[in-house]
């Protein structure tokens, strides 16, 4: 069953372009990965610096695997060094 992910983050000011870019290429990344539909990113309009990710995954086993792969805690070391510590992710289905 297929799932989404709501990831929450608030990016540190000055580190927009970076984090965009950071996520770019984990989208890319991800595209080689079991189950990965696609991703969008959104930037919330009344809270500067705050944005949602939008990830889908054909199974939440798929989306869990990426989760935990080093290949994903490699770019979350990463983002963390932009974003403030509060990353909050919710798991949605039809």
């Amino acid at each position: 069953m297929a799932v989404t992910v709501l990831i929450k983050r608030k990016v540190s000011p000055g580190k927009e372009i970076l984090l965009e870019e950071l996520y770019r290429e984990m989208r890319s990344a991800a595209l080689n990965e079991k189950g990965y539909i696609g991703a969008e990113t959104l930037k919330r309009v009344d809270v500067p610096g705050e944005m949602l990710i939008i990830s889908k995954w054909q199974e939440i086993d798929d989306w869990s695997k990426w989760l935990v792969s080093k290949k994903r805690m490699a770019y979350q070391e990463r983002i963390d060094s932009l974003t403030s510590p509060e990353t909050k992710f919710e798991i949605y289905t039809h």
